[in-house]
């Protein structure tokens, strides 16, 4: 669920500064207004429009880009318009025409799809490439679109953002962290107040629904990853009649989501609610294991054994708590563990070598100090999806006790999981309209429910929570590691997603896959997770930040 350490696993921000994107709008051409697009009648679509034009960015080559003009409020389709960046590929075969469209969302809350389908795109089944114009696109409130943005400038935004540690360690931290984020709740309120309460997950569930009668589709085809589960889940649920092949992958537990328990203030934050802390601490473990099983020249942190493997890893913590290497802290190097289980290839080669260069006392390699950032960061543009509609205990003071809790039960990762929600307590805007169930409304076509038994941002238990919930809907079980099969790849899943987008048919019941290649099996492998350099030298930083903010 990347947003906030998510937040995915999945997509580099492939770079585009502030003028790039807004060249990606204007080379899109302008849309017409768009109409009602409330939970029944289908009016609201009529004046939307699609301008597919070449996309600006080098980047982006290869694909199409467009802009939707869609109500800010859909229960006043008369009053203002928000813009929506589209993008899509269309299908690949040659000579063939294009079947119909499959929507993309990356995750997040807050993913970019314009952003992520580029560099997600060769990881869909080949089949579908083929026969399908993929689309994805910005929802509202991010990137491209009509977006949250607190502050006036990119730089001054990643240079907010700098000061801020990933989680606070000691009460000082704490106090500064909690000062941080109500100054930024407070910047936020001051730009666009409106925007803030229309950003919900059923508000972009309506933007889904005016985008897929645009292109033409009587029905929807959906693959959704991390957050985009919930956001398929929303969409089931709202226009149930409307739900031709959906496929959700890496499963947000959608009633954890929205229901903070029986009155009064929840008594736990959205990401315990969901098992985040419990799955980061599972899959970690898994990490450990299979390294410790593996000699150096397949993982660079093993140190020989599972059990050994798990004591160097506590006692390099502990080091780091006392001792930074270089700009290294005990936080961001928990961080960059919590991220880096996301995807196995070249994740988990990547974070071991990033272990052991810092278990060396070597600092791994960075951008330099100062670097410009590549793209308006958007950090808290997963926070006002997320805070507007997820419940969360509101004073500040309340995350001490529920880090200590969560760390005795999950260990240290956990501390990022809880203080991700913590600027929640003092977010300035609530949904105005947003969907808290049922999740259980008869659907057109059953939905394809995927879900990997060691995931560290939704955990297992997640899709069986959302298979029960939909009503009508099948779990297909990834025997493997990682934040979404998309991410982690099985050409089993692959086969299975194929034949239900294609025909309809559900994998059996009980349905298992495994994962394509175990891990530490590539000695080849070994740019650390938090240093990928891209040519000319600069870095790009795993997971992005958006999906740092988020479960992807």
């Amino acid at each position: 669920m990347r947003t906030t350490g998510t937040a995915i696993r999945l997509y580099g921000a492939a770079g585009a500064v502030a003028a790039a994107l807004l060249a990606l709008l204007s080379a899109a051409g302008p849309a017409s207004a768009g109409g009602p697009g409330g939970d029944g009648g289908d009016g609201g679509a009529r004046g939307v429009v699609l301008r597919w034009r070449p996309c600006a960015q080098k980047a982006q080559a290869g694909f199409e880009c467009a802009v939707a003009r869609v109500p800010l409020d859909h229960a006043e389709p008369s009053g203002r318009t928000i813009d929506l960046a589209v993008i899509r590929h269309r299908a690949a075969a040659a000579g063939r025409r294009a079947a119909g469209s499959l929507f993309f969302n990356p995750g997040g809350p807050g993913g970019p799809g314009t952003l992520a389908l580029p560099e997600v795109y060769r990881k869909f089944p080949a089949e579908l490439r083929d026969r399908f114009d993929i689309v994805s696109w910005d929802p509202r409130g991010v990137g491209a679109s009509t977006a949250v943005r607190c502050f006036d400038t990119a730089k001054e935004a990643a240079a907010w953002h700098a000061k801020v540690p990933p989680f606070p360690v000691g009460a000082g931290q704490r106090r500064a962290f909690v000062t941080a984020y109500g100054e930024l709740a407070k910047r936020c309120a001051q730009r666009d107040a409106a925007l803030l309460s229309h950003v919900s997950t059923a508000d972009t569930a309506r933007d889904l629904d005016l985008l897929r009668r645009a292109v033409g589709e009587e029905r929807l085809r959906y693959w959704g990853v991390s957050y985009g589960t919930l956001l398929g889940a929303t969409y089931a649920n709202l226009f149930p009649d409307r739900v031709g092949r959906l496929v959700v992958d890496g499963n947000v537990d959608p009633r954890a989501w929205v229901d903070g328990g029986a009155g009064g203030e929840p008594a736990r934050s959205t990401f315990l609610r969901l098992g985040s802390d419990l799955g980061s601490a599972d899959t970690l473990g898994q990490f450990l294991d299979h390294c410790g099983r593996a000699p150096m020249s397949g993982c660079a942190f093993s140190a020989g054994s599972p059990a050994a493997t798990r004591a160097k890893y506590a006692t390099l913590l502990a080091r780091l708590a006392e001792r930074p290497v270089g700009r290294w802290t005990y936080a961001r190097a928990v961080n960059e563990v919590r991220g880096g289980l996301y995807t196995v290839h070249p994740g988990w080669s990547g974070t071991a070598a990033t272990l052991q260069s810092l278990w060396q006392g070597t600092a791994p390699d960075e951008s330099p100090a100062g670097t410009a950032p590549a793209r308006y960061p958007g950090f808290e543009q997963s926070l006002a999806v997320l805070c507007a509609e997820s419940p969360n205990p509101a004073p500040p003071g309340r995350y001490t006790a529920l880090e200590q809790r969560a760390v005795r039960e999950a260990g240290p990762l956990a501390r990022w999981w809880v203080w991700a929600n913590e600027p929640c307590a003092v977010w300035p805007a609530r949904a105005a309209d947003p969907y808290t169930g049922p999740w259980n409304r008869r659907t057109a076509h059953p939905v394809l429910v995927i879900n990997s038994v060691h995931d560290p941002s939704t955990p297992y238990r997640g899709g069986q929570a959302m298979a029960r919930e939909l009503g009508r809907a099948r779990l297909l079980t990834l025997d493997g590691y990682g934040h979404t099969a998309l991410d982690n790849p099985s050409a089993c899943v692959g086969r299975h997603v194929v034949r239900y987008v294609l025909t309809g048919a559900l994998p059996a019941e009980g349905a298992r896959c495994a994962q394509d290649t175990p891990p530490f099996v590539n000695p080849g492998e070994r740019t650390p997770v938090a240093a990928v350099i891209r040519p000319g030298g600069v870095l790009r930083t795993w997971p992005p930040a958006w999906l740092r903010h988020g479960t992807g």
